[in-house]
């Protein structure tokens, strides 16, 4: 792969756009009630951007140069996605932007939370380190990782709309004393060298146009001795691109999820150790033998619904339900409430949630690989 042009930062331009297009709809409850609130010129024109590498653009016809373009634009591709999807995200599944495994009889909300302590207790993060949280959403993982260890937590995000939320979750809950959020681009962070004892991705770096650039960037700011855990989304070695199947599901994943370059399981171990960590541990937990499969929920499977509680987040995901989302939020917008674009992105995140799944049935996708890498002792930046 060609070295990847790193986009030029410019915060003052993002945050414009982020009082423009979203206002003071941070502060609002979360999913539709927001999402309303939006500028319909600014959602307009993130929607062209964000779709313009997508649109009339088959499977079949996917080229080295198609790819690159969606690379080379991979921050403003990922911030406008998150701009287009966090409600809709917040409405249908939650605060934390991940998957999970399930137990037998484990409620939704505590599966989510169970996968995010796993990954502390495996990376070892212990009472008031310094961590970063690497693309860190609306905070929900952040915030489950200081109350579940008691660490100092910072989440880097490039979406001006996710920080503003994230922060004003963490100040809800009373725990903006140990953590806080910053505007980065974690591409080309700026936090000094060796300046974290922890760092943790989940589902987030997926989204960098290089695994090894991204991986290299955390390495740097750790200090040695550091731990780097990460939840990655990799297709599979039984993944062939050459297959018109396998490379529809995808890019159906890609466009519904913002992502700009998907690299399979091999290419992602590599760049831990090309980017200088000892890999502690690697494994894929979506091939584990669970009682149920990680993709149930967008799969509107109900058999394996084991909390009343879960029934208003699974009849979201199911395709009723998102075919009752599509005709209402198609209402909304012709009638002038709803920003136009907003049914396009649903449809292109049920898109995606369908080839997740088909992904995970075919074994083609994991969503969960586990990597725990570190810094060796005697390493320099």
């Amino acid at each position: 792969m060609p070295p990847i042009a790193l986009e030029t930062e410019d915060h003052i331009r993002d945050a414009a756009f982020n009082k423009a297009m979203h206002g003071n709809s941070s502060e609002e409850r979360a999913g539709l009630r927001a999402m309303l609130k939006k500028d319909q010129a600014a959602q307009q024109a993130a929607v062209e951007e964000y779709f313009k590498h997508w649109d009339n653009k088959a499977a079949s016809d996917e080229t080295d140069e198609i790819r690159k373009a969606r690379r080379d634009e991979y921050a403003t591709l990922t911030r406008h996605y998150y701009n287009l999807a966090t409600d809709l995200y917040e409405y249908g599944w939650g605060q934390s932007f991940h998957f999970c495994r399930f137990a037998y009889g484990e409620p939704f909300a505590q599966a989510i939370a169970r996968h995010e302590h796993y990954l502390a207790h495996v990376m070892g993060i212990k009472e008031d380190m310094r961590v970063l949280d690497v693309g860190c959403g609306v905070g929900g993982p952040a915030r489950e990782m200081v109350k579940f260890t008691g660490c100092n937590v910072i989440g880097l995000n490039n979406n001006d709309y996710q920080i503003e939320r994230a922060t004003h979750y963490a100040a809800k809950e009373g725990l903006s004393d140990k953590l806080k959020f910053t505007k980065g681009d974690f591409m080309q962070m700026s936090f000094p060298d060796a300046s974290f004892d922890a760092v943790y991705a989940i589902e987030a770096t997926v989204h960098a146009p290089s695994l090894e650039g991204i991986y290299s960037q955390i390495f740097r700011v750790l200090k040695p001795g550091g731990v780097f855990g990460v939840y990655e989304w990799l297709m599979t070695d039984a993944y062939d691109n050459t297959n018109p199947r396998h490379r529809e599901i995808r890019l159906g994943i890609e466009q519904g999820d913002g992502i700009s370059n998907m690299e399979k399981i091999e290419v992602a171990i590599e760049a831990m150790k090309a980017a200088g960590f000892e890999l502690e541990m690697n494994e894929d937990l979506a091939d584990r033998n669970d009682p149920m499969p990680w993709y149930w929920p967008i799969a509107g499977e109900l058999k394996y619904m084991s909390s009343i509680f879960d029934l208003p987040t699974v009849i979201r995901m199911t395709h009723v339900g998102r075919g009752l989302v599509h005709k209402f939020v198609g209402v909304l917008e012709k009638i002038g409430i709803a920003p136009k674009g907003t049914q396009k992105t649903a449809d292109s995140l049920a898109v995606a949630a369908d080839c997740l799944v088909a992904g995970g049935k075919e074994k083609l996708f994991t969503p969960m690989y586990l990597m725990v890498g570190r810094k060796p002792a005697t390493a320099s930046p």
